[in-house]
């Protein structure tokens, strides 16, 4: 099978030495983090970005390449209805084709309990201006003619979009990159440079930048620099298979998905395939740590996910991986320049069976490649995006459960505004820092 598209040995494209100051330093070199560096740089800001690995390197470029509204949870909603549209401006902007297309996502219902659910979902969605509708059982069976398995029903809302994980966000930086932003792949952060309780800037294994700003994007890895700095948040990271096959005839043109098998049309013909609502926590220290914050997630679905007894060795939760270190050492970013968990096979095999039993009519499915990616997550399933309280001059992106590739444009712009002090334009109290300090009760949507 083919290999991921990036890893340690892709050719570094964004070189060093970083500069010795910037206006801004973001940490992170996914999606949230490159794109709240362009939309710093367009409000006048001189903006570095360090990225430990590769852009895009984790789980940026290692999601299904869904751009979802539907579904959402509902403080989301609006940012990500925000990022639909900045999507298809900035596709325009990049001259490169990164398999942007409007073909919908479609929730398959597969009993009448399912089909409420979505109902109440399709409600609030319309209300906000979505275009998601309800389809019938007959309307669902029109609408996939080739699907062997009949449904109650099905959510789709047309508006929503796919793309190439991979590929659109070295687009992203792209443009980036010619807004101004110095971008440097292989410069792990190492720590904050901290004077008088606030921000100074940054240590890297490339030496300092000072700077008076920081926004913290670093995906899984970001509450093992802040546990360094003695600052506390309930993140874990879970992982989840994915696998791509081979060109196959046309079955959908967008995305959807059942209780078992999600799917999407890919630019090379084939499908994205992945088991839907499928997790995998590897326990270590900050499982333990955080296992109180979590009990209300784990009571609304206690077999939402399965459990392995120890990360692998290097991990940020392994039981091995360093808590504590000085910007003289060598630390976990370095010792691991990019998260590349292995995917479970035998999972992969028997989704490759299920979707092929869900659509008779094609040839065998072969897969082309399999990767897995390390999604990280809060007890609450929405993220952080506030200033840190504890540590003035630090701003935090982290959290985005699995959603951030879709939400990137709107939230990276959202996170721009936040480090300027200008109006926001949404609603950021479910995504405070404190939430999980102050008393507040989690609260969990019932997010379809």
């Amino acid at each position: 099978m083919q290999a991921f598209p990036i890893s340690e040995k892709t050719p570094v494209m964004f070189a060093g030495p970083p500069p010795v100051s910037a206006d801004v330093v973001v940490i992170g070199g996914g999606v949230i983090g490159v794109c709240t560096a362009l939309y710093l740089a367009r409000a006048g800001q001189s903006v570095v970005l360090l990225e430990k690995g590769r852009i895009a390197g984790e789980q940026s470029s290692r999601n299904w390449g869904w751009i979802r509204q539907q579904g959402r949870d509902s403080d989301e909603l609006p940012i990500m209805i925000e990022a639909l549209g900045r999507w298809k401006e900035l596709a325009g902007e990049t001259g490169v084709d990164f398999g942007l297309r409007q073909g919908g996502v479609t929730y398959f219902a597969e009993s009448a309990k399912q089909l409420a659910g979505y109902e109440r979902w399709t409600a609030h969605a319309q209300s906000v201006g979505v275009d998601t509708q309800i389809l019938t059982a007959a309307e669902t069976a029109a609408m996939f003619p080739q699907m062997a398995k009949p449904m109650v029903g099905a959510m789709v809302t047309p508006s929503d979009m796919r793309a190439e994980p991979w590929a659109a966000v070295p687009a992203l930086a792209g443009i980036a990159q010619r807004a101004g932003v110095r971008l440097v792949e292989n410069c792990a952060v190492r720590m904050l440079d901290i004077q008088a309780g606030r921000v100074v800037g940054v240590m890297t294994e490339q030496g300092l930048v000072k700077t008076d700003t920081v926004v913290l994007a670093g995906g899984a890895w970001s509450s093992l620099l802040l546990r360094n700095h003695g600052v506390d948040i309930p993140q874990l990271s879970v992982r989840e298979s994915v696998a791509a096959t081979h060109p196959l005839p046309d079955v959908h043109a967008g995305a959807a998905a059942d209780n078992r098998v999600a799917f999407r049309r890919r630019m090379d013909g084939g499908y994205t395939l992945s088991p839907a609502g499928v997790a995998e926590l590897f326990i270590g220290p900050d499982a333990f740590r955080a296992f109180r914050k979590y009990l209300p997630q784990l009571r609304q679905s206690p077999l939402g996910q399965t459990y392995r007894p120890s990360s692998p060795k290097g991990f940020p939760d392994a039981w091995d991986t360093p808590r504590r270190w000085s910007g003289d050492d060598i630390t976990p970013f370095e010792r691991m320049r990019i998260l590349d968990p292995k995917p479970d096979m035998a999972q992969l095999r028997r989704l490759v069976r299920r979707f092929q039993t869900r659509f008779p009519s094609l040839p065998q499915v072969r897969l082309k490649s399999a990767w897995a990616g390390m999604i990280d997550t809060l007890p609450d399933q929405v993220p952080i995006v506030d200033h840190c309280a504890g540590i003035p001059g630090l701003v935090i992106g982290t959290g985005m459960a699995g959603h951030g590739f879709g939400i990137g444009p709107g939230m990276g712009r959202v996170l721009a505004a936040l480090v300027m002090g200008d109006a926001v334009g949404h609603d950021l109290d479910r995504f405070r820092a404190g939430r999980f300090a102050d008393g507040s009760a989690v609260r969990l949507e019932t997010v379809v």
